[in-house]
């Protein structure tokens, strides 16, 4: 893929990246959105993206974002980042979908390759990986690059998981050198919970439950504790990554419930299962290492389907 072919191709570009858009998904379209912005004034470029978190709201460009698409619009170049299909942008799906010309760049390995031109990298640490290499390095200013850097720490749980290769960390170390804070952005953006999501945590890990002689945990919170602690599904970010470093889990699996009888399920896991076989198969997608699927049901059906899935692999 060629960013300023593509970019040539059109006037209006618009940008969006999947629903309820977590670190990397928001890294790497306001790093793309900025570079765009910068290096092509003459381009009218829009990012389309649900509501970001609040640690996120530091970044360049944060509050340019709309949350809400235009009716009518129709986009010369449309990017998709972040996102195994078009159903996973949202409403802004609609934008995409009528666009002249698409273009995605993802690293799950459930991609569907749905663009015109796709730049699809299963194992890549992270999309904000990909989207620094499809930019001129010496292009890159310190605010694109703290989008960039955001997003890789991500998506490889501060390049600790296994998407994390040599490539990542020399990418990182340029962005490095461009004079980010990149302690901050670490602290601020992946480790620094409030009160109530540190309460909302230590419920979940409280009453978390060991499957398959320990190999497997799992827990759920449901909308009433939510409720109880006054907390959002925007703050359960981070429950998932922090049972799995539990000592002998190949798994952490955890649910929370959207409405009644519809529930968001997060799986990670280690060494050897490959959780976005069990998503996909259930209409979710994801990374071998981390994937997610809503599914609907009660609560305990849907605990029995995801044992149900592990139990061919323990």
């Amino acid at each position: 893929m060629n960013l300023s072919e593509i970019l040539a191709k059109g006037h209006t570009i618009g940008i969006s990246g999947h629903t309820k858009p977590d670190g990397d998904c928001i890294g790497s379209t306001l790093g793309l959105y900025n570079y765009i912005k910068l290096y092509y004034p003459e381009k009218e470029v829009s990012l389309y993206l649900e509501e970001p978190p609040s640690e996120f709201l530091f970044l360049h460009g944060v509050d340019e974002i709309k949350h809400e698409k235009e009716e009518n619009k129709v986009f010369d170049v449309y990017f998709a980042l972040d996102c195994g299909d078009s159903k996973r942008l949202g409403e802004f799906g609609e934008h995409f979908e009528n666009a002249h010309f698409t273009a995605c760049v993802d690293h799950h390995k459930s991609n569907l390759s749905f663009a015109d031109d796709n730049y699809i990298v299963p194992e890549a640490s992270s999309t904000s990986e990909l989207i620094f290499n499809l930019m001129e390095q010496e292009k890159i200013t310190k605010e694109i690059a703290e989008c960039l850097y955001l997003g890789m720490v991500h998506d490889t749980g501060v390049f600790q998981y296994s998407c994390t290769h040599a490539s990542t960390m020399n990418a990182a170390g340029v962005l490095m050198d461009k004079g980010i804070d990149y302690s901050r952005i670490v602290d601020e953006s992946y480790y620094e919970k409030t009160l109530a999501q540190n309460k909302i945590l230590a419920k979940a890990v409280l009453d978390a439950e060991c499957y398959f002689d320990g190999q497997v945990i799992y827990t759920v919170v449901t909308q009433k504790e939510m409720e109880e602690f006054g907390v959002t599904t925007k703050d359960l970010s981070g429950i998932v990554n922090q049972i799995r470093i539990t000592k002998g889990v190949e798994v952490a699996v955890f649910v929370y419930e959207n409405k009644e009888q519809d529930y968001k399920v997060s799986m990670r896991s280690k060494r050897f299962v490959d959780v976005s076989e069990i998503a996909v198969r259930h209409g979710g997608g994801g990374h071998a290492r981390a994937a997610g699927v809503n599914i609907s049901g009660s609560e305990k059906e849907v605990k029995d389907l995801i044992l149900k899935e592990l139990s061919k692999y323990f």
